[in-house]
């Protein structure tokens, strides 16, 4: 137990400054910087080094022996980079588009999740094919708002074909977000 919980502290620490990274990279130090505390809580922390194998979140083989993980609930109702915390079924409109700095720390989020999973096997058009296979299993839609997804995929579509150094520039971001989202 001891050594799952180091090598989990080591793995959700690097995930963090890697965000932090990309997110200065992309405009947004200040969401880089707030970026996965909860992770760090015990409800967040503990549960994970029980499921923790290295290979891919601990919250999936929670899920798939509990059927929930009460590390999930915690961690998506306290990051706003998550689209599940934007989802209310009981209001007005379902699921607003994201704002700006949360959907730019959601793109950092899911760049870094693959480059620190995937490790040297990580290609550029990781993000990419991972929010299509969300996208084919329904995974992610009704549950996120339809121009950020269209926000989404145009940022990944464009880091498959000209990596994360050329995509992650905060000029170009915002225009794709005005472009995507204020439409």
């Amino acid at each position: 137990m001891l050594k799952n919980a180091i090598k989990h502290f080591i793995l959700i620490t690097k995930h963090k400054w890697l965000v932090g990274k990309l997110c200065i990279k992309a405009g947004q130090p200040f969401r880089g910087l707030m970026h996965d505390w909860s992770k760090y809580s015990i409800i967040e922390f503990w549960e994970s080094v029980r499921y923790y194998d290295g290979t891919r979140s601990p919250i999936k083989g929670c899920l798939e022996q509990k059927r929930y993980s009460e590390a999930w609930l915690h961690h998506k109702g306290r990051n706003k980079h998550h689209y599940e915390y934007w989802y209310d079924p009981k209001a007005p409109e379902k699921t607003p588009v994201i704002p700006y700095p949360y959907a730019i720390e959601m793109v950092c989020d899911r760049v870094a999740a693959g480059i620190v999973y995937e490790g040297k096997n990580f290609k550029q058009d990781e993000p990419l094919r991972f929010l299509e296979k969300e996208q084919k299993e329904g995974a992610i839609s009704p549950f996120i708002n339809e121009k950020t997804e269209k926000f989404l995929m145009k940022v990944f579509t464009q880091m498959s074909e000209n990596g994360i150094e050329e995509t992650l520039k905060a000029k170009k971001l915002k225009e794709w977000y005005q472009e995507c989202c204020m439409k």
